[in-house]
């Protein structure tokens, strides 16, 4: 993708929606695969990776590195080359606008014997990055930054790191995998805590792996030095792709969508728990486990949703389906208060204004407060022309929404979809057309 590219598209209302869809592969277990594949002994195998323009900016990463990825296209075969095969990149290494690539990639090159420059896009450059930098500066990571390290590009000088018990303020996967991949070269113990339990995604898989770490619900311990051995790895679709058509099947008259093989991780099930609490009809069927990770197909019908009140435990494991509950919330009888969400405020965009923006344009009544907003739900949507402020997730909400909008929705800069869905538009005319 590149920075100056803009593209519109739009979305009409429809009558009904039916049909059984797949959706891509988790992109939070394609980072960790292509990751840990890298630095584990021998030949890790992935099916299911998620082509998305993130992931392949972490794919790109460790073949700068040395390691050699085969892709036939169905499966990635990864030559791994242990704790310390890496090499020094030629170049500086381009995120594009992966916030889970160089944030865990700040973790797991703090300890290398090299140096290297991260970056990103323009959005990326603006997230913050302190939150990883500031604790692994604890471990004795050497990391320069814009800001004082606050802001990317970022420059890492690799050297020995001790491991340290690190009580996070924030309920981020990023910033504890970020600290686990530098425990599995540091000293001693490394030991990361935070306030509500994140997605464990990286803890599952490290045991996967075969590293030497313990999990708790409240954090996870890693031990370094272990050497990883290489795995297969069947990647479930992701549940934060699905919510967008959980979302459509809930708020389009006359739906029935099934979506198969779907990851539902209980740390990444929130989305489930707030529509059903909404009123949501939605069901779990064939659940099963595949790579260590549970797996469902989900069948989703018409119904009509009630606003409610969404806070605690519950935000972090929805954190990057709240676009879309949004949506789900402007159709909703009555008033939906989300509250403890700040985490929001520093995602590819500030997702709580963008959100607020673009659903007034559309014709509903939110109220913004500092770590969440209230949403006054109405029956139908005005059509509107809105911006994806260069947010995948705001783009694909707002193309859900056009789905009930009079008029239907016109989105701009929609080129973003691409970091996590390259083929969303096409499946949403596919069940549209069914």
């Amino acid at each position: 993708m590149t920075e100056t590219c803009v593209q519109t598209y739009a979305t009409r209302p429809v009558t009904g929606i039916r049909g059984e869809i797949t959706v891509p592969g988790d992109k939070s277990i394609s980072h960790r695969s292509i990751m840990l594949g890298s630095i584990a002994r021998g030949m890790t195998t992935v099916r299911g990776f998620l082509r998305g323009e993130d992931n392949i900016a972490t794919l790109n990463a460790f073949r700068a590195m040395g390691v050699t990825i085969d892709d036939d296209g169905e499966t990635l075969k990864i030559a791994g080359k242990g704790l310390h095969g890496l090499v020094e990149p030629f170049d500086v290494i381009d995120c594009g606008n992966s916030g889970t690539s160089i944030r865990l990639l700040t973790g797991l090159l703090a300890p290398q014997r090299f140096y290297t420059v991260l970056t990103g896009d323009r959005y990326l450059r603006r997230r913050p990055m302190r939150r990883v930098v500031e604790p692994l500066a604890r471990m004795g990571a050497t990391i320069f930054g814009r800001e004082g390290g606050e802001k990317a590009p970022l420059t890492i000088v690799g050297r020995e790191l001790s491991g340290i018990s690190y009580d996070s303020p924030v309920s981020s996967a990023q910033v504890k995998s970020a600290l686990m991949l530098a425990g599995l070269y540091a000293a001693g113990e490394t030991r990361v805590t935070e306030p509500y339990l994140s997605r464990d995604h990286s803890e599952r898989m490290f045991r996967h792996f075969g590293a030497d770490v313990e999990v708790s619900p409240s954090g996870a311990v890693v031990r370094g030095g272990r050497e990883l051995e290489g795995r297969d790895i069947v990647v479930p679709g992701d549940i934060s792709s699905a919510a967008f058509f959980l979302v459509a099947g809930l708020i389009v008259p006359n739906a029935e969508l099934l979506i198969r093989g779907v990851g539902i991780n209980p740390t990444r099930t929130g989305i489930l728990d707030i529509l059903s609490a909404m009123g949501g009809s939605i069901e779990l069927l064939d659940q099963r486990e595949v790579s260590g990770e549970p797996v469902a197909d989900i069948l989703v019908r018409s119904s009509r949703l009630k606003g409610i009140e969404i806070a605690g435990d519950v935000v972090p494991r929805a954190i990057d389906e709240f676009p879309v509950i949004c949506v789900a919330a402007a159709l909703a009888e009555g008033r939906t208060v989300i509250r403890e969400a700040r985490e929001l405020r520093v995602k590819e965009t500030d997702r709580i204004a963008a959100m607020a923006t673009n659903l007034r344009a559309a014709g509903v009544t939110v109220t913004e407060t500092a770590d969440g907003m209230e949403i006054d739900g109405r029956e139908r949507l005005d059509g509107c022309t809105v911006e994806s402020f260069g947010d995948h997730r705001i783009a694909m909400s707002m193309l859900v929404a056009g789905l009930v909008a009079t008029g239907g929705v016109t989105v701009s800069d929609v080129a973003c979809i691409g970091t996590s869905f390259p083929s969303f538009t096409r499946l949403v005319e596919r069940i549209c057309a069914g």
